[in-house]
């Protein structure tokens, strides 16, 4: 069996360990008190022989990965809440009455059918309520980007734009008016993409609303395991996870729209001092 490789990682959360740090102040107590210079000397055999065993059990290692991942979970856990501070009334509305309901289903399920264990499909739930939360984020913020740029005045622009290419006499300022509709071309496109990634989120976080509506009603109604498994769980999973990807694809968008506006105005301010 191949050894597990040295891992810095590892060798620090070995010798972070409470025991770890004890023993040694253990050693050290009894050999200043003691006044013998074994007891210290058997305390750094000890320690060295602890930190050249301990770090590299798969076992230690296993317990660092859960305790490593229960942390990003609470790192995520209060980032979300953060962020659902920052939500209007009206949203933070809609995002807790939706926890509300998750934790109903639970004690509803638990209830009817008297089982003390809720099954692992239906416990994906607290997952849907994370990915409503979070695309309710995405959303409002692409939203509100939406709503601050004035995307009748570009359009105005770019027509301005192609009525200067056909008039202007003077191929500088034509290459300059070419330019610039290709610039306002791209922002209108850009648009476009944030029009279709908002309408996606929006639909999306109707049917999470919607499948904990769905779910809740199930669940008062003589639930059962294989009732709860006729849920269509995975189909749901599956359709976030393309409303992500799809996120995702556009998510330069913002920074495009504003390196395009940047454009466009270095783009005119070389226009008219050229003049």
């Amino acid at each position: 069996m191949e050894s597990p490789k040295f891992d810095l990682r590892y060798l620090k959360e070995a010798f972070r360990e409470p025991i770890n740090l004890w023993a040694m102040v253990g050693f050290a107590a009894t050999a200043a008190f003691f006044q013998q210079i074994e007891v210290l000397a058997a305390g750094l055999v000890t320690e060295a022989v602890y930190l050249a065993v301990v770090p590299a059990m798969p076992f230690y290692r296993r317990l660092i990965a859960r305790r490593e991942k229960e942390r990003a979970r609470r790192l995520r856990d209060s980032q979300r809440e953060a962020i659902i501070k920052t939500f209007d009334p009206r949203e933070r509305e809609a995002v807790e009455y939706l926890r509300w309901m998750k934790n109903q289903i639970y004690a509803n399920y638990k209830k009817f059918t008297t089982s003390k264990e809720v099954p692992f499909n239906l416990q994906t739930l607290d997952q849907r309520w994370e990915d409503f939360v979070d695309l309710l984020d995405i959303y409002r913020r692409r939203k509100h980007h939406l709503r601050s740029t004035n995307r009748q005045a570009v359009q105005n622009q770019l027509k301005q734009a192609l009525h200067a290419i056909e008039s202007l006499t003077d191929d500088r300022a034509r290459r300059v008016q070419q330019a610039n509709a290709e610039i306002l071309k791209r922002r209108v496109s850009a648009f476009n993409d944030l029009e279709r990634s908002v309408k996606l989120v929006e639909g999306q976080l109707q049917s999470i609303e919607n499948f904990f509506g769905l779910v809740n009603d199930k669940a008062v109604t003589l639930p059962t395991p294989e009732r709860v498994s006729a849920l269509h769980f995975e189909e749901l999973s599956d359709s976030i996870a393309m409303t992500r990807q799809m996120l995702e694809e556009t998510a330069d968008t913002f920074g495009v729209l504003d390196t395009q506006s940047r454009e466009l105005e270095l783009l005119l301010q070389s226009g008219s001092t050229s003049k």
